[in-house]
């Protein structure tokens, strides 16, 4: 049985010996290293990682956070994801709902508090759902914002004490586009309406970007927050 040191070091072999390989091999690489032990997290703006993960382990856990604050689009591509695709949809849940939060927080903790809801809402029913794994996959690219330039495609997660892939850390937007057209990959409907980056539904959560803002900018616009916390 492997240690929390030893997926470390294999953690820091994979990133440095997979730096080049496409998104298919370093998922293949999970696949065979963690077989039903890793898992793909999906906000469910796109299913291209889960697509992808699907391709090389057919019936993958992809894990989706029900925030309780989503989107109705976000809802339906889970559910569509679901019905539609070789994977196994989980989806997680914060230990308090939005009511119970509102009663002990009071409400709309997501203008006054965001990093504590997003702590409530989202890191922590996380942290909980993946103590059954030894390794999970993300959507991150190094193109998306500053603060996710150097995401290496396999690493040490030391909060979680676990191996964290970004299969796709190296491609563009314009790889993601050519994907999904090429594989007809499901996408979040809100893409289509001009939103770039989907997450929580309330404005202070996820806005439009204005023209010519990256792609993240509407996210906590006007906050100086640019992450939920899960990949701090």
């Amino acid at each position: 049985m492997s240690t929390a040191t030893d997926y470390e070091a294999l953690a820091t072999a994979a990133g440095r010996d997979l730096e080049e390989a496409t998104p298919q091999e370093i998922l293949q690489w999970a696949a065979d290293t963690f077989g039903k032990r890793f898992c793909v997290t999906s906000s469910m703006e796109d299913a291209v990682v889960a697509h992808l993960a699907a391709s090389v382990l057919p019936g993958v856990d992809v894990v989706f956070l029900d925030t309780g604050y989503h989107f109705a689009e976000t809802i339906g591509t889970r559910d569509a994801v679901a019905a539609t695709m070789k994977v196994n949809v989980i989806t997680l849940t914060p230990a308090l709902s939005v009511a119970e939060q509102d009663a002990r927080y009071g409400p709309r903790l997501h203008d006054r508090d965001p990093d504590l809801c997003c702590s409530l809402r989202k890191v922590e029913p996380l942290n909980r759902g993946l103590g059954g794994y030894d390794a999970w996959a993300t959507g991150l690219r190094r193109d998306e914002s500053p603060s996710r330039a150097n995401t290496p495609v396999v690493a040490w997660d030391p909060k979680r004490r676990k191996v964290k892939l970004a299969p796709i850390a190296r491609w563009t937007q314009e790889d993601v586009d050519a994907y999904v057209a090429a594989n007809g990959v499901l996408l979040n409907p809100l893409l289509w309406e001009g939103y770039t980056s989907i997450g929580c539904s309330p404005l202070s959560c996820t806005a439009k970007p204005g023209e010519g803002e990256a792609g993240r900018a509407g996210r906590w616009a006007g906050s100086g927050k640019t992450e939920c916390g899960i990949h701090l």
